[in-house]
């Protein structure tokens, strides 16, 4: 069996290397970390194409097991006033799938510990520094200066790789995109309606979004807008302000945005968002990346995990049936690259309407947001990127990127 060395041991790495292993390959991760990712990060949506990619290989129970269905979507204006009524979500995907919400850490958990049950290693503070390919195998060289030796490397070492310097070191490194990501949870917090609708409320200076969790806990996260991009480390010192930084953002609108931080406790401080619209190479040689390693998606497109799911599966079906690795790549990158910059694209796009301000682009961001969902068979549609399938039986064919649109060769 050909030998894949997987770096990175995250949600994109542990899927993908299941994913080889069913497709004939032997795989193994490499963890930069000296640690697992136990209770790190907080919740995450997973949107019906990337419970269909799990479903694909056995996986999809992980989440519904672990997270909790998300049965719509409802959108409010800054007055609280709906823009839509709750949008279900199972209208997303063609087979009926509706969206799971699930923390980052379980979900982590649950697959690590299913590839540990399919015997697939994984090693940890393994930080790659190099790889250099010869003879049709990959050398890898780690910081701890040990080595390792595979017939492909996977690059799914997320938003700041490694591997996509290693490939082109003119790769280009993320993209800031003007805002942050504050995420908390309001235990206990008393509001009408069932769990798991995402409530979503564009307000005048923030947006802001939560759902509640079946044992009564809001889930929330809000996205202060920041012009220049700060550093980490600055925002972990200024802890203790960023609850009335939030509140004030929130004071004038007519939402429950404000109440909800009120009754968060331990408030954790944000974080920068980013995107990755362009990486131009994806792979040389032997060595090729995924996920957010190759094209990271803004939160607001609710895709970035689902998307990486996508790209494990796909690209262990490509080395299942090509004829070679390298013939594999291409047809990987072939099927994959225009879906992917589309998703990143749309979430640059959803950025940047949940960031309009003043009442005239409010206005335009509202109407086209209640006339998106009002009719389920509109053109305009955005649940494109919800509804795609994947077939582990069935082939991959370079040129057809699941749109029905010609991708690039």
């Amino acid at each position: 069996m050909a030998r894949a060395l997987v770096i990175g041991g995250g949600i994109a790495g542990t899927v993908v290397a299941i994913a080889l292993q069913k497709a004939g390959l032997e795989p193994t991760v490499y963890e930069a970390f000296d640690r697992t990712a136990d209770g790190i990060g907080n919740f995450v949506n997973i949107a019906p194409n990337g419970i269909d990619a799990l479903d694909s290989i056995g996986l999809g129970h992980l989440v519904r097991s672990n997270g909790f269905d998300t049965p719509a979507i409802a959108f409010y204006s800054h007055t609280g006033r709906p823009l839509t009524g709750d949008v279900p979500t199972d209208r997303l995907s063609a087979g009926g799938i509706i969206i799971q919400t699930i923390r980052r850490s379980d979900l982590y958990i649950a697959l690590r510990d299913e590839a540990a049950r399919r015997k697939i290693p994984i090693e940890y503070g393994k930080r790659i520094v190099d790889a250099t390919s010869s003879g049709g195998k990959v050398h890898a060289v780690f910081a701890d200066e040990t080595h390792a030796v595979g017939d492909l490397l996977v690059g799914a070492d997320g938003l700041r790789s490694q591997v996509r310097g290693i490939i082109d070191p003119a790769a280009p490194v993320p993209r800031y995109l003007g805002v942050l990501n504050a995420f908390g949870c309001a235990r206990g917090f008393p509001t009408e309606g069932p769990p798991g609708v995402i409530r979503m409320f564009f307000g005048k200076n923030s947006f802001f979004s939560y759902t509640k969790h079946p044992n009564g806990d809001l889930w929330w996260f809000a996205n202060p807008p920041r012009a220049t991009e700060p550093d980490v480390a600055e925002l972990r010192k200024a802890k203790l302000s960023w609850r009335e930084d939030l509140l004030r953002l929130f004071a004038s609108d007519g939402t429950p945005a404000a109440r909800i931080i009120s009754a968060t406790p331990d408030l954790a401080p944000p974080s920068p968002t980013y995107d990755l619209p362009k990486v131009p190479r994806w792979h040389r040689d032997h060595m090729i990346v995924i996920g957010d390693a190759a094209h990271a998606v803004s939160p607001t497109a609710g895709q970035g995990c689902s998307v990486a799911m996508e790209d494990a599966v796909v690209l262990a079906k490509c080395l299942r049936d090509a004829s070679g690795v390298k013939q594999a790549f291409i047809t990987y990158e072939s099927v994959r690259r225009k879906r992917v910059e589309d998703i990143v694209a749309q979430g640059k796009y959803n950025n940047e309407g949940n960031m309009r301000r003043g009442p005239a682009g409010r206005f335009v961001r509202n109407y086209f947001i209640s006339r998106a969902f009002k009719n389920a068979a509109a053109k305009a549609d955005p649940t494109w990127m919800s509804s795609h399938h994947i077939d582990w039986h069935t082939p991959e064919l370079t040129g057809d990127d699941g749109r029905g649109l010609r991708a690039p060769s």
